[in-house]
């Protein structure tokens, strides 16, 4: 039986690993077909608190100063697909194969904007009026989940992906994007990439994503790691 990497697991934002992957069954399947995994929480997030005027904001070295493998496999959701793209970007042989979810063309546009009201809505200083930031803010609510330390993320996270850069990526690539999901299309997302593969989740949005089970199913099968049903 061949050797796989260890999995790299992120989540998305106002969440946690445990809600985001370990709730809807991964750990379990994951350990049933034998691999190792690492989840990672981020700051504000779960059971890693770091004060605000201790966390430079960069997610990317966060992550890669808590990967003690030097190589792995990787699965993010929202952010944490975007946190896992960028360090691919800056660190090409730090992975095997990488599974994004939740994400699409909207990776290459800053919209500060919706940031914003996001930001506003976990803090408590603007009314919460769409359905998004009402959903963030509910997460917010969460004890384990720091608003203000997300807020001040938010207000200053604008930078896009350029899609020029991606080019060098030549891991495959598994997107994951439910149909109804804001995030999408993923068409240049698609095109960007040199080794990628789309998997549509019909009639899912983005806050279901990642209970649904073709997602799992085909993240696992991707990463040679499906179970024995």
């Amino acid at each position: 039986m061949p050797s796989f990497p260890p999995i790299l697991f992120l989540h998305g934002l106002a969440t946690t690993t445990k809600r985001t992957w370990g709730d809807n069954g991964w750990f379990d399947l994951v350990h049933e077909a034998g691999r190792e995994f690492l989840p990672i929480d981020f700051p504000g997030h779960g059971k890693e608190f770091i004060p605000p005027a201790e966390f430079n904001g960069n997610l990317v070295d966060y992550v890669n100063e808590r990967i003690p493998f030097p190589i792995v496999d990787g699965i993010g959701f929202s952010l944490g697909a975007r946190v896992l793209l960028e360090l691919a970007l800056e660190r090409p042989g730090k992975f095997r194969k990488l599974v994004l979810a939740g994400v699409g063309d909207s990776l290459f546009q800053s919209d500060l904007d919706r940031g914003k009201k996001i930001s506003d809505a976990i803090s408590g200083d603007g009314e919460v009026e769409d359905p998004e930031s009402r959903y963030f803010s509910q997460l917010a609510d969460y004890p384990d989940i720091d608003g203000d330390y997300i807020a001040k993320y938010l207000h200053g996270k604008n930078s896009s992906i350029d899609p020029a850069s991606l080019s060098s990526l030549s891991i495959p690539i598994l997107v994951v994007l439910g149909e109804n999901d804001f995030a999408g299309p993923a068409t240049k997302l698609i095109n960007a990439l040199p080794d990628a593969k789309l998997v549509t989740l019909k009639g899912v949005d983005h806050f279901a994503t990642p209970k649904d089970f073709h997602f799992l199913e085909s993240a696992l099968d991707f990463l040679d790691s499906a179970p024995s049903w």
